[in-house]
């Protein structure tokens, strides 16, 4: 039966990718660390960390990669064995940890399902492609591919160009190292271990985001109705199913978020190894995606905002991030050089392969674009967020042909480029706040939540509007960009909506979710001879109502003993 076959090798990833994670956290709860988010985010950090290990491993000699996967499989059990012993980390915070693990195998599964409802696991990369959207390029297929080649070949010759021209070095190897770490254990030779894998590595954003909202200290129902809107959106769905690496990264920055967007950081900007927690989570997000930069930046300026570490804290934060990245980018340069060319597409709008360096790009795109050029391709990366006049337009011609099939494709495709318009329902938000603000009705800690995660969403969208070089090649569709920032964007939107009205809100965030499920449920490009399965419709909407049961009904926080700090 193909959803047992589908089920069966979730159930092997999530545990292989977990494993590492969780032996970090219970190690850190062992040695005294209480809160929950902080918890969370070093079992993030944890299991990036094993992935460019094994990436760095099977780089250096295949042999060495293998060993070290079989090391820290075992090595994991039993350092989760050994913080267990004992009864020393509190039941309570057990529980409390275990929800968001329940939650993001749960969220995966439904996305996997409802992936595969009309059947095409014998092509799940071309699935992938056309089952939530138009038809998306290879991007998906490049982690595989190369990790397919480190397996076997390590650092023994050139590695080879993938169609397109693109280079090894071209992109950041987080996901071909979580790749590695997995391929000895049972990897077969078609494509669906690794669509499986990299569907629960996108929908790691369910336990960055859960550590965001505990942080916070918002309540059980809004916390539910934020993780529903997010797993319904076309965002996690697209995106998350089209295994490109960019929700994986948006994970990473959302665990690093939880740090220093909520009252943790009051503790934490005076915390040295919180210092190197946050620059690893960074780190690992660069190493995921080179746009995650935009999100760094974001997270940086909020921060700094709320309070200034001190000179030692950003010493420890920048050596751990030198040593992250320091060796991709001598990979870069002089492992398969040059390995530059996002960086000049977005930066400088430069879509030849040229012999030119970065800043000698940048250099020659400002200067023949001149003053005049360079203000309007600003401007243009605004309204590409806005939308404008063309989405409008999109739908209104969608509209009028009366065909429902094409009034979907239309939503899909201004969700999939356009900043704004892809909220949907929830821009009422920052209405909905401005009348509470004037009538004094709001919810104190989701109400700073929601402004806080609103500023960082207009910093994001700042700095990448400004960054980005603007022609139409390099211009500020969602898909170029970080994801961090619809995400929190997602996040502020709902949350305010709780509260500034939170009857009002759980209606229509329900409505908004249900909306995005209606949109993307149907398939519209099967692939021929592929049929919808009842059984697949059934587990779908088993694991959906088992995700919302979940996240409402777990109260997200430890224990009182165990939430005193560590």
């Amino acid at each position: 039966m193909e959803q047992a076959e589908l089920l069966l090798l979730l159930v092997a990833h999530l545990a292989l990718t977990a494993l590492p994670g969780a032996a970090a956290a219970l190690l850190g709860a062992r040695l005294g660390v209480r809160q929950v988010p902080v918890l969370l985010a070093i079992g993030m950090a944890a299991t990036g960390a094993v992935a460019m290990l094994s990436f760095w491993g099977f780089y250096g000699d295949p042999v060495v990669g293998e060993a070290l996967s079989f090391f820290v499989v075992f090595g994991s059990m039993l350092l989760i064995g050994w913080a267990l012993y004992g009864g020393r980390v509190d039941p309570g915070l057990l529980r409390s940890l275990a929800t968001p693990l329940a939650l993001w195998a749960l969220g995966s599964a439904f996305l996997l399902l409802l992936g595969f409802v009309h059947g095409g696991m014998d092509a799940p990369l071309a699935t992938g492609a056309t089952r939530f959207s138009h038809a998306l390029p290879t991007d998906s297929t490049i982690p595989v591919f190369y990790a397919d080649w480190f397996f076997q070949h390590g650092h023994s010759g050139a590695p080879p160009v993938f169609p397109g021209e693109w280079l090894s070095s071209d992109r950041p190897p987080l996901q071909v190292g979580y790749v590695l770490s997995q391929r000895p254990f049972g990897w077969d030779e078609g494509d669906l271990n690794y669509q499986v894998l990299a569907v629960a590595l996108q929908q790691l954003w369910i336990v960055g985001l859960w550590a965001l909202l505990v942080a916070a200290g918002v309540g059980r129902v809004t916390r539910a109705l934020a993780m529903v809107a997010v797993l319904l959106s076309g965002l996690a769905i697209v995106n998350g199913f089209f295994v490109w690496p960019k929700m994986l990264p948006a994970a990473m920055l959302l665990a690093a978020a939880a740090l220093v967007l909520t009252p943790l950081w009051a503790q934490l900007r005076n915390s040295l190894w919180a210092a190197a927690l946050f620059a690893a989570l960074c780190g690992l997000a660069l190493l995921g995606h080179g746009a995650s930069v935009y999100g760094v930046i974001a997270l940086v300026l909020v921060a700094a905002f709320r309070g200034l570490p001190s000179w030692r804290w950003l010493g420890v934060a920048a050596a751990v991030g030198i040593v992250l990245m320091a060796p991709w980018s001598a990979y870069q340069k002089y492992g398969d050089p040059p390995g530059n060319r996002l960086t000049k597409w977005t930066l400088a709008g430069v879509v030849e392969i040229d012999d030119r360096g970065v800043l000698e790009s940048i250099r020659d795109s400002y200067s023949e674009a001149g003053f005049d050029g360079m203000i309007d391709n600003k401007v243009q990366n605004y309204l590409a967020m806005y939308g404008g006049e063309q989405t409008v337009e999109a739908l209104d011609h969608a509209l009028e042909t009366g065909e429902l099939e094409e009034v979907v494709r239309t939503l899909r495709g201004i969700s999939f480029f356009n900043l704004l318009p892809s909220m949907g329902l929830l821009l009422i938000a920052p209405v909905a706040m401005a009348v509470a603000w004037r009538r004094c009705r709001r919810n104190a800690a989701e109400w700073d939540l929601a402004l806080v995660c609103l500023t960082a969403f207009a910093a994001g969208a700042i700095v990448w509007g400004l960054l980005a070089f603007g022609n139409l090649a390099a211009r500020t569709f969602i898909h170029v960009g970080t994801y961090l920032v619809p995400l929190l964007g997602i996040c502020g939107a709902v949350v305010g909506l709780r509260a500034s009205f939170p009857r009002f809100a759980l209606y229509f965030v329900g409505l908004s979710a249900l909306l995005g499920l209606a949109v993307y449920a149907p398939a519209l490009d099967p692939l021929p001879g592929t049929a919808y399965s009842p059984l697949a419709i059934a587990i779908a909407a088993a694991s959906l109502a088992g995700f919302a049961a979940v996240a409402l009904r777990e109260d997200g926080t430890p224990s009182p003993a165990a939430s005193e700090a560590s």
